[in-house]
């Protein structure tokens, strides 16, 4: 992780950091100086170990309870942020939902869900934090997908909605400029302790990097979004090893 405390002074609120990528966006931003605030929505143990971590780094930090999917509970979670911090500086729209299912037999309850929490969850928090960021001249860095530039047969719902995700970016960019800029982090196969094995295997060996990617890299991408150039806005990073070539 970066030693530069380029965002010292800042606060950074990462939905879904609990645990996985999300986490790992919340310790390398914190390792960067800001503050933290982390939203989840079960995994409380997790949440709880995350903001003892985050503030062994010397940063202050909480976990706040939140369904990203219900309007009153991300304006809650976004005036908590606020307060706790005194401002808010970046926002990274984390949380979503991936699921393998066959297109021909995909129910509109399961298409629903999906887009409920990868594409109108990332809307509505970043609504609600529009005022706020714009105040700080903020940045707003969404989790897109490798599977949002390319199809996935196995995945169409999860595949339509993180590009749906990466237009929303863009038009984001476009209506919140010049005071916010708005870019994308688009992961391709990340190696996770519990999505080891031969499936992980074949995505390696497809890479041109022979080789999956780790959440590390996936934080480090965003931490250039969120510290990098103000005048970098509406551009989709792909994080792929060359997988999507």
């Amino acid at each position: 992780m970066s030693s530069d405390l380029v965002l010292t002074g800042k606060s950074a609120l990462v939905t879904g950091g609990a645990k996985r990528i999300g986490r790992a966006i919340a310790l390398v931003l914190a390792n960067a100086g800001a503050n933290i605030t982390i939203t989840y929505r079960s995994s409380h143990a997790e949440a709880e170990q995350t903001v003892r971590d985050l503030r062994s780094l010397g940063r202050e930090a909480q976990a706040i309870e939140c369904d990203v999917r219900s309007e009153p509970s991300v304006r809650r979670a976004i005036g908590a942020a606020a307060q706790f911090h005194g401002r808010l500086d970046i926002l990274v729209n984390n949380a979503a939902i991936f699921e393998t299912a066959a297109l021909d037999t995909l129910s509109l309850a399961q298409w629903d869900a999906v887009f409920e929490t990868n594409t109108r969850r990332p809307f509505l928090v970043a609504r609600e934090a529009l005022t706020h960021l714009k105040v700080a001249r903020g940045r707003i860095v969404n989790i897109g997908s490798l599977g949002g530039l390319r199809a996935w047969a196995g995945h169409a719902h999860y595949c339509a909605s993180k590009a749906a995700l990466h237009m929303l970016t863009q038009a984001m960019a476009k209506a919140f400029a010049p005071e916010v800029s708005v870019n994308c982090v688009a992961p391709g196969w990340i190696e996770l302790d519990e999505e080891n094995g031969e499936r992980a295997g074949r995505f390696a060996a497809k890479a041109p990097m022979r080789r999956n990617g780790t959440a590390e890299e996936v934080a480090q991408a965003v931490l250039f979004f969120a510290a990098g150039p103000g005048f970098v806005t509406g551009q989709i990073l792909a994080v792929d090893g060359g997988l999507g070539l």
